[in-house]
């Protein structure tokens, strides 16, 4: 039997994944971190991206895109808390790409009041929903 840990990942809204897990892949603030049974204990920011939670037994990974947030890493226990959460199956790409479009065009024509720092930040968020959508359809089994 392989080693695991149990994962939770939760947004403001609701509970997305509550599980065991033998490999958790997700962005932290200072690059993508692996985590696996015995990881020493983190506290950490995360960034826009995919987490990926390999399960026991089961060929498909899980995909969850988070918007940021914070990982807590205790023995046996790996808790992702993220601002916002939601399963690979219920992106929206057409969503995703709207707000793409939206934040590069607000980058480009910076007129009355901009907040060149929340434009990125859409950015950067649309883009992350737009690698995660593309993980998903090419996740290996």
């Amino acid at each position: 039997m392989a080693m695991t840990v149990h994962v939770d990942v939760v947004s403001a809204e609701e509970e997305i994944f509550s599980g065991l897990a033998e490999v958790v892949t997700l962005p932290g603030e200072a690059g993508e971190l692996g985590i696996m049974p015995g990881h020493a204990p983190l506290l950490t920011r995360i960034r826009p991206g995919s987490v990926r939670i390999r399960m026991p037994n089961q060929a498909e990974e899980e995909i969850i895109f988070v918007a940021g947030g914070m990982l807590e890493i205790q023995p046996g226990v790996v808790t992702v808390l993220a601002d916002t959460a939601i399963r690979g199956a219920d992106l929206d790409e057409a969503k995703a790409m709207e707000a793409k479009k939206h934040a590069e065009e607000a980058l480009a024509n910076r007129q009355g009041e901009f907040n060149h720092a929340k434009a990125q930040a859409e950015l950067a968020e649309a883009m992350a929903q737009l690698v995660t959508l593309e993980q998903f359809r090419h996740r290996r089994q």
